[in-house]
């Protein structure tokens, strides 16, 4: 409704567009159907920015924070639904992770605005510099992808402290509050948790394996790096490996880059970043332990370890459903997306996981879509924000069966 009012857009808009506008920004996802810097008033931006920070942290964050603030009383079930939707395992916990999370996320917001600020003095003047680096920078550490040049940092392409700082903004939003708390409190790397150790590890194999493949399949195009020298090519490609991660922003233009890049930016939106996070996809965490229980089959072993710790086999089966039922949103709205646009598969694909992993990349669709292709993002961009587990919880009926049955056999494979 903010976004409908004049004062928010340089011309009116329609009720569609301020909706899916609105879903992106509070979802975290970035992508656009109006370009945001043209189209919005610096009022209109802010309620986006707003919207960004609201969603990218959580309302339950904000809730917690406020009823402690205001003396309020949590009750017992209400801890219970913080518990779980700050990924925590005690009860205690909760109002502490809250407030550390807004404290961290105020904090690097802080030092993100300041180096964007003294990066684009010279170019912008000190008032312009301040509000791009805010406006940036909260959409940077929250993932959003948001951007107010319509080539969003096409431009940059070879700025190095652009591209670090932005770059440093989404990858700690992405990481996840829990192991920026863990890491705050354990200074040594045996004495951080499993889970924190889980996820360092797995972003540094990640994006490092990302940026040499990204690097090694657009080295001879020449309308992405084929046509930059060394340096500019080693950003853009650190870049593009990195902002899959559900950041949304980009340094070269998906719709030129080659076929392999495309569905290996398809693999890294789909598998986002840590839980508790600013970032998305089926989480780091669960892209682990599935590939540790299909090494765990392979070697006939019984039990899921890593780092000499057991996985629960409950977590598993929670790791293997949330996969099973992202994987039937992306089929199931790839198709649908296939009969109401014309456009290729890749572009409907790529499209798709974009929405539902809630990154914001898109090779140019997103402004070409129909009314019903709109409605279909926006519900994949909030099914995407609330977790496809969590809104199959939502709709599923618990139950729990007191009966054993004996074993059976089926054939696999």
């Amino acid at each position: 409704m903010l976004l409908l009012l004049p004062i928010s857009t340089h011309k009116p808009i329609t009720v569609l567009q301020a909706l899916f506008t609105s879903t992106s920004a509070v979802t975290v996802t970035g992508l656009v159907v109006l370009d945001t810097g043209s189209q919005f008033t610096l009022f209109g931006q802010f309620v986006i920015a707003l919207l960004i920070q609201a969603g990218g942290l959580g309302f339950m964050t904000f809730a917690i924070v406020a009823a402690i603030s205001l003396g309020v009383k949590i009750g017992l079930s209400q801890q219970k639904i913080a518990q779980e939707a700050l990924n925590q395992t005690s009860l205690a916990q909760v109002a502490q992770t809250a407030k550390a999370v807004l404290f961290y996320s105020v904090a690097i917001e802080l030092i993100g605005i300041f180096l964007l600020t003294l990066v684009w003095w010279p170019e912008y003047g000190f008032t312009k510099a301040l509000y791009r680096g805010f406006f940036y920078t909260i959409s940077a550490f929250n993932n959003a992808g948001f951007a107010l040049n319509n080539d969003s940092l096409m431009q940059y392409a070879g700025n190095i402290p652009v591209n670090l700082v932005i770059t440093s903004l989404f990858i700690i939003g992405g990481i996840g509050f829990s192991v920026l708390i863990d890491l705050k409190r354990h200074r040594h790397w045996y004495q951080l948790s499993t889970n924190t150790r889980v996820i360092l590890l797995a972003t540094l194999i990640i994006n490092t394996l990302a940026f040499f493949l990204i690097w090694l399949l657009e080295a001879n195009n020449p309308e992405t790096l084929g046509s930059m020298p060394v340096k500019e090519q080693v950003l853009a490609a650190w870049f593009q490996a990195v902002t899959p991660r559900t950041a949304g922003f980009n340094t070269l233009d998906y719709s030129t880059m080659t076929d392999a890049s495309n569905i290996l930016t398809l693999l890294l939106m789909f598998i986002g970043g840590g839980s508790l996070s600013t970032a998305s996809g089926i989480k780091l965490g669960t892209f682990v332990i599935l590939i540790m229980a299909t090494y765990t089959f392979l070697r006939r072993r019984d039990e899921v370890t890593i780092m000499q710790r057991t996985v629960p086999h409950s977590q598993v089966l929670k790791a293997l459903a949330l996969v099973f039922i992202s994987m039937g949103f992306v089929f199931i709205s790839t198709f649908v997306l296939s009969i109401t646009e014309q456009a290729s598969l890749l572009d409907v694909a790529f499209e798709v996981v974009s929405a539902l992993s809630t990154v914001g990349l898109s090779r140019g669709l997103t402004a070409e879509l129909s009314s019903p292709g709109q409605f279909l993002i926006i519900i994949l961009m909030i099914t995407g924000r609330l977790g496809p587990l969590t809104l199959a919880y939502f709709l599923a009926t618990p139950q729990k069966k007191r009966i054993r049955y004996a074993e059976t056999r089926i054939q696999i494979g």
